[in-house]
């Protein structure tokens, strides 16, 4: 069973991607604890968020289980301003996502295979649907989900181009979900061909072997707007023909680093939205994943309501 998606005009970027219920320990580590949290885990959902607390009128579109933790899933994302363009879905459930915080980094175990979200296929979102959208962003994790997965992302970059968006796409290698060689083809192929592309120098080095934002580049020639991340050095930026533009990264005390790539992306995509210069660009990405760099979390705690 599946819920129409329906709106009555574009949002201004809709993010499209698997969101997981995730299961944080908060007494132990996970084999030993007996206390934990419930949470979102999502890259897109994490950029649609970040979007949306900028003020832009956002959409995450996405398929879930038709059970409480796909309820879980909808209903904080909605209190974040996300409108949703969700199926729900009774035969498959809601992914789930376990981390294991440690002392120097945290684990995670995924819980994904076969799940709602994975069903997705060709036409979930059509050129007629993107009408009046001005962003279509997603990441590499989609395509790694299955097969009808990958084959949606492929007609997603079609049918957005078609409805006169532009495509973004989040490399965000996920090294357990599919092997070396089909991550390092599609990436690649999906990466060269988008707009916008976000990439992070370490997983370019081990999925593609390129060591530097300029031999990255170099492996990337089309896409038209390249955005190289280099953790706590700084991000390049290469625009056509032009100088690549660096800015190094603010000093941060880091609590944790997961979730930084998302916001870095949502606070880009933000200016980007705003009309800013790549100049600017590039601080709002940095500031974006500052915020999120020193909490534990994907996502800043949303203020509770009076």
């Amino acid at each position: 069973m599946s819920s129409p998606i329906s709106s009555t005009s574009a949002p201004e970027i809709v993010c499209i991607g698997e969101t997981m219920a995730l299961i944080t320990p908060t007494d132990a580590p996970l084999a030993d604890a007996a206390q934990a949290s419930i949470g979102l885990a999502g890259a897109e959902s994490n950029v649609a968020a970040g979007v949306a607390s900028s003020g832009h009128r956002v959409a995450w579109a996405s398929r879930l289980g038709a059970d409480p933790l796909g309820d879980r899933v909808a209903s904080e994302l909605e209190r974040r301003g996300v409108e949703l363009w969700v199926e729900r879905d009774d035969a498959a459930p809601t992914g789930v996502m376990f981390k294991d915080p440690g002392a120097e980094s945290s684990s995670v175990y995924y819980y994904r295979r076969g799940s709602a979200a994975s069903r997705m296929e060709p036409g979930f979102l059509t050129a007629r649907r993107l009408d009046g959208v001005r962003i279509v962003h997603t990441t590499g994790i989609t395509p790694a989900l299955s097969a009808s997965c990958r084959e949606t992302v492929d007609q997603l970059f079609s049918d957005a181009r078609t409805a006169g968006a532009l495509v973004s796409f989040d490399v965000n290698d996920r090294r357990p979900l599919w092997s070396r060689e089909d991550a390092a083809e599609t990436l690649a192929r999906l990466a060269d061909t988008a707009d916008i592309s976000f990439v992070g120098r370490d997983e370019a080095e081990r999925i593609w072997g390129t060591a530097t934002p300029a031999e990255i580049r170099t492996f990337l020639p089309n896409c038209a707007l390249l955005v190289v991340k280099d953790g706590d050095v700084g991000a390049t930026a290469f625009h056509g023909d032009d100088e690549p533009i660096f800015v190094p990264a603010p000093v941060v005390d880091v609590v944790e680093p997961v979730g930084a790539g998302d916001a870095f992306a949502s606070g880009f995509l933000a200016a980007t939205l705003d009309g800013a210069d790549l100049a600017a660009r590039l601080p709002a990405g940095h500031a974006a994943a500052e915020r999120v760099l020193t909490i534990a979390a994907d996502l800043p705690p949303l203020v509770p309501l009076a």
